[in-house]
């Protein structure tokens, strides 16, 4: 999980870096300011600590998430290695000045009034495609991810697991504090689809579709993919379970466009083929995105 890339100083690769942090750090400070602060919404990390004691104390959401986070970063490093580098530490800084100075100009209504429901859905997805940005640019979000990395260290707890319990812990002293049940419900909401978000920004939107289609007229099937659709394959040498026989195996990527194309096509050609039709987060190569590296 090592964040640290390096980058030739104002490089085209530098400037598209950080500007994914700052515009990341800029969205998820929208989403903050306008949706989830107005509502007392702890959707766990360092900025729902904030959250959570400036209604208290009337702290500054971004002061305190900028004084867990620089502590937090140092005892990374000590104990975990140089995993988060420069940016993490220009992200989590932005994400602090862009939440207070929006506070200060927006002030602390809601931009939907009396709907948490509302802006528990559209602050998860700003949240969730501000830190999505940022983690393309191979930064992290600091805060709990620095805690939860940190427990995993010493108790072996898987991160993703480790990260759950950290924010639920932080949504549960948001439930103490406001003696409110629906902050915890509206919470998990908020910290379910900004995980949703994060993921179709790292992965992409799921338009390409991996097909394994299992058919004796494997051939004529590889002919129309090759010839009609002009996309390319694999065949896949497989024994049948049942009677132990030899079977071929297509192992065929197309877009979502294609793919009634192609299943007409089988139809045409063997009624009796056997497909099994999965989602692809990416298809990298020839005649797809280009594979190259980030960062």
């Amino acid at each position: 999980m090592a964040y640290v890339t390096k980058e030739k100083l104002f490089s085209r690769k530098w400037f598209l870096a950080y500007s994914l942090i700052t515009f990341g750090s800029f969205i998820m400070a929208l989403g903050y300011v306008f949706f989830i602060a107005p509502h007392k919404i702890v959707p766990g990390g360092v900025y729902g600590i904030g959250i959570v004691l400036n209604d208290l104390f009337n702290i500054p959401i971004g002061l305190t998430g900028l004084a867990f986070n620089i502590p937090l970063a140092i005892i990374g490093v000590r104990l975990l290695g140089p995993k988060f580098g420069i940016k993490t530490v220009v992200g989590f800084v932005l994400a602090s000045v862009f939440i207070d100075g929006l506070s200060y100009l927006w002030g602390s209504e809601p931009l939907v009034p009396d709907d948490a429901l509302l802006s528990s859905i559209f602050g998860g997805v700003l949240i969730g495609f501000g830190l999505g940005l940022i983690f393309r640019a191979r930064a992290t979000s600091g805060g709990s991810t620095i805690i939860a990395m940190i427990l995993t260290k010493f108790s072996r707890i898987p991160i993703g697991q480790s990260l759950i319990i950290v924010d639920s812990l932080i949504v549960l002293i948001g439930l103490v504090v406001f003696q409110d049940w629906r902050i915890p419900l509206y919470s998990w909401i908020v910290i379910y689809i900004t995980g949703k978000v994060i993921d179709g920004i790292l992965e992409g939107l799921s338009y390409e579709k991996t097909l394994f289609i299992i058919s004796d007229k494997y051939k004529e099937i590889s002919e129309k993919i090759l010839v009609d659709l002009e996309r390319g394959g694999t065949v896949i040498e497989g024994k049948g379970m049942y009677k132990g026989d030899d079977k071929k195996i297509l192992f065929v990527n197309v877009t979502r466009r294609e793919l009634p194309t192609l299943q007409d096509y089988i139809h045409e050609i063997d009624p009796k083929a056997f497909l099994t039709v999965i989602d692809a987060s990416q298809v990298l190569g020839e005649g797809f995105k280009r594979l190259e590296k980030e960062g």
